[in-house]
């Protein structure tokens, strides 16, 4: 059985009467990007500090390629921290040459991958400028350039996507995917569901210190599938008033709600427990129903983390989101 690239079990970390993080456990295996998600203040930067041993757990078990925190497996991270920290006078390329250094490079070394990473992401006509002179999107492009210098085998990314425009957000979803083609692997954090989404092959939900959920997150998705969300669509008014009687039948339907922002349907409904969508399906063409649209819905992971953390805390990350 292969060693994960990260292993997670049982971690605690209390400040005062603060519990940041109780109890959370999770694995990520070797070549894949695994999102640790949640809204802000749910621990997931206390989680990463303990994972890079920059504070240490009050309880429980971390494993970076089978090593303990510390200087050898330290060795094997390449980390993007949520607070950016550039020297603002440093000339942009002599910042990435010192932090490839302090990775263990050679100074040839680090100018030369530091100049391919510029180029890379675009700043390359920036390399002789002053840190100071850059945006913070721009200064933020450099310093993932300078976690990933020395080329880690664990990359981890404290919510990279926060203050990025769309394109330079593209880009870093590009260079995620390139890093997990290599073969290596990618644990970021975020409060961003729909960035999340695009790249993640597992994730773990934390609310409030606490592990919601974790694992595949197609399984999760199909999982969250199987619970018997249906949308409909009726041809015409009609068919709609036809399908009434359907649709009030308990022993079919737990719950009716409108259909979803943008959605073609006219309605959705949860089926009750025992009942198949088949069933749904021949008791509305018996009726009458002339059908248009019948799909079993697959919840987007937002819809999921609002099923799993609650409304509250959900419409906080997504504002959070939007105004990063």
């Amino acid at each position: 059985m292969s060693i994960p690239a990260l292993a997670v079990h049982g971690i605690v970390k209390q400040f005062g009467n603060h519990l940041a993080v109780d109890e959370v456990s999770f694995e990520v295996k070797s070549g894949v990007v695994y999102g640790i998600l949640g809204p802000n203040g749910a621990g997931k930067t206390t989680t990463l500090r303990m994972i890079n041993d920059i504070i240490k757990p009050d309880r429980g078990v971390i494993q970076i390629s089978g090593l303990a925190p510390g200087l050898e497996a330290a060795r094997k991270i390449g980390y993007l921290p949520e607070e950016r920290g550039l020297y603002p006078k440093m000339r942009v390329i002599d910042a990435i040459e010192f932090l490839g250094e302090l990775r263990g490079l050679s100074r040839r070394d680090a100018k030369l991958r530091g100049t391919q990473w510029l180029d890379k992401l675009g700043l390359g006509q920036w390399k002789t400028n002053k840190v100071q002179d850059l945006s913070k999107g721009m200064q933020q492009k450099v310093q993932f350039a300078a976690a990933l210098i020395h080329e880690p085998e664990l990359v981890i990314l404290d919510e990279p996507w926060s203050g990025l425009d769309p394109i330079n957000a593209e880009v870093l979803r590009e260079t995620v995917d390139e890093i997990r083609t290599s073969g290596r692997t990618v644990l970021f954090s975020t409060h961003q569901m729909e960035q999340a989404e695009k790249v993640c092959d597992a994730v773990c939900i934390i609310a409030r210190g606490k592990k919601i959920l974790d694992g595949s997150l197609r399984e999760i998705k199909q999982a969250s599938a199987s619970e018997g969300l249906i949308a409909l669509g009726f041809t015409d008014a009609s068919a709609k008033a036809a399908a009434e009687k359907v649709l009030a039948d308990p022993a079919l339907i737990a719950e009716r709600r409108a259909p979803r922002a943008g959605a073609v349907a006219d309605c959705e409904v949860r089926l009750a427990g025992s009942a198949e969508p088949r069933a749904l399906l021949s008791a509305l063409l018996e009726a009458g129903v002339s059908v248009r649209l019948f799909e079993m819905i697959t919840p987007t992971l937002h819809q999921i983390f609002v099923e799993r953390v609650g409304d509250t805390a959900a419409v906080a990350a997504r504002h959070e989101g939007d105004a990063a």
